[in-house]
Order: structure tokens, then C-alpha cells, then sequence
């Protein structure tokens, strides 16, 4: 389910026989990529090359489709309508508005990708839209939007704007951007530890060897995974009422912040 889908790994809509590896490799959800990942040149070529697979039969992969304004979102989205049983979803690129939701007009789960200054805007429209499933942060193209780097601390405070328009509109936790770096997996579990501390609930990937990293780095450590065990046990005993463990106060946040780490715990195991 999209909801508990912790890796989400791109695959270039040109190569779709790297489809089944993807899945194979144990990513969560397959993204089959008809946007960045294709040249203006190819995207005839990749819409082909992509259906030609999902008539063949394979794991229903999501596909990312070129954003309403450009001139390929029309053939992308009779591509989606033409194979809506194959797929398991629909990415859609530089989602800005609510009106680019009303465009998309499918009955398919719908992650919206916020990689703008107009998306980060429309943040509040956006999530109460009600096909948007859940988001995911664009970091890459924002900073190219915003004309700045593509670095965490510059880009925190649209992430604590994402986070808290999801949070606020009930969906569930959003998706943390790309992590460019292919042969560095500390600093993707670096990045995914990161992104989890600050509420993102999965990560999207750009090659198989991250989703190793990024599982590790979403899954919550022994030392909390026994805090919150421990939290639980006493919640079950005495209720939610305010209590003392090891020295700290235990109400009612603190127990659903015990939830949230074992439910992080079983998600990863489980997706």
C-alpha cells in the first residue's frame, strides 16, 4: 500500500526490463519514470517501451508522469487510462495546484511530487484535494526552483511545511527526496535517519543499492525500540494517565510517540 511504502525506487521508463529487478531488489514500490529520467528526444520511445511491458504482465509498478504543463502529460495520461489495471499508481511531476489534480482526473492511488515554489504554495489546497494518496518532497528540483543548494539545512524549512500540511490534512507521513549519491550508503542512511527523525515516514531512491540504507535508516534503533516497548507495557498496565518512567513524565503524547516508533519497526518489516 502507498501509505506504508518506506522505498520508492525510479526506474527510467526506457529500461523497463530493470522493472522486475527493481522489485526483485525488494523495493517497496516501483516508480517507472517517463520524466527526469527521459530525454524530450525519448519520450515517445519510453510511453512504448512502457507498455509494451504492462500488456506483457508484471508487478503493477507506479509511473511517473510529466508534469500538466508540458506537452507530454496528454499522451502520458492516456497511457494511464489505457493500463489502469497494470499500474499501482501515478506519480505526477511538479503537482502545483489543486487545478493539476483536477487535470490528472484518474481513479489511481496519486502521489503528488511538490518541487516548486507555486507547489510549496499551494501546499493547503493541495493536501485536501481528495486524489492526492500522499506527497513527496522534490528537493532536487526545488532548490533549482528556490536558486539555491540542494542541502537539508537550507531546505528544512519547506520540509517542516511539508511535514505539517500533511500532518494537518491527515495524510499520511510524506516522502523524503532523492539522495544524488550512488556509491556513498552512509550518507543515504545518513540522510533516511534524518528524514525520519523529522517525521518523513519513506525516501525515494534512485538506484537498488539505497534501499538497503535507506531501511536501515528509517528503522527505529535497539535503544528505541525497547523505550517504546517499555512505554507500551506501562500503558497497558496503568492507562494513559501521566506517569513516571526512568525519570521522565509518560502521558499521552509521549505513548503515541511510543506507537509511532513500533509502528515504524513493523512497517519496515512489513511494508
Amino acid at each position: 500500500m502507498a501509505a506504508q511504502a518506506v522505498t520508492w525506487l525510479f526506474v527510467p521508463a526506457t529500461r523497463p526490463e530493470r522493472l522486475a529487478k527493481a522489485f526483485a531488489a525488494g523495493a517497496h514500490a516501483v516508480i517507472a519514470d517517463l520524466e527526469d529520467a527521459v530525454d524530450a528526444c525519448d519520450k515517445d520511445h519510453a510511453r512504448t517501451q512502457l507498455e509494451t511491458v504492462l500488456q506483457a504482465g508484471c508487478p503493477p509498478p507506479w509511473v511517473r508522469i510529466n508534469g500538466v504543463g508540458t506537452p507530454w502529460f496528454a499522451q502520458d495520461l492516456a497511457l494511464v487510462h489505457s493500463h489502469r489495471s497494470a499500474l499501482a499508481g501515478v506519480v505526477l511531476a511538479k503537482t502545483d495546484s489543486a487545478a493539476d489534480l483536477q487535470a490528472l482526473d484518474v481513479d489511481l492511488p496519486v502521489l503528488g511530487l511538490i518541487e516548486s515554489a507555486r507547489g510549496m504554495l499551494a501546499l493547503a489546497e493541495i493536501c485536501r484535494h481528495p486524489r492526492i494518496t500522499r506527497l513527496a518532497f522534490g528537493a532536487a528540483d526545488l532548490s533549482a526552483d528556490l536558486g539555491c543548494e540542494d542541502d537539508w539545512d537550507l531546505l528544512w524549512p519547506a520540509r517542516l511545511q511539508l511535514l505539517t500540511h500533511c500532518a494537518a490534512a491527515g495524510l499520511p507521513p510524506p516522502v523524503d527526496g532523492v539522495t544524488m549519491a550512488l556509491q556513498d550508503p552512509a550518507l543515504v542512511k545518513g540522510d533516511a535517519r534524518r528524514a525520519a527523525r523529522a517525521g518523513f515516514g519513506a525516501k525515494l531512491c534512485i538506484h537498488p543499492a539505497q534501499l538497503a540504507p535507506v531501511l536501515s535508516g528509517f528503522a527505529p534503533t535497539q535503544a528505541q525500540l525497547q523505550w517504546a516497548q517499555r512505554i507500551m507495557a506501562l500503558a497497558q498496565q496503568a492507562g494513559s494517565g501521566a506517569q513516571r518512567v526512568d525519570g521522565q513524565m509518560v502521558d499521552r503524547p509521549v505513548i503515541a510517540r511510543a506507537q509511532q516508533i513500533l509502528q515504524r519497526a513493523s512497517l519496515r518489516a512489513n511494508p
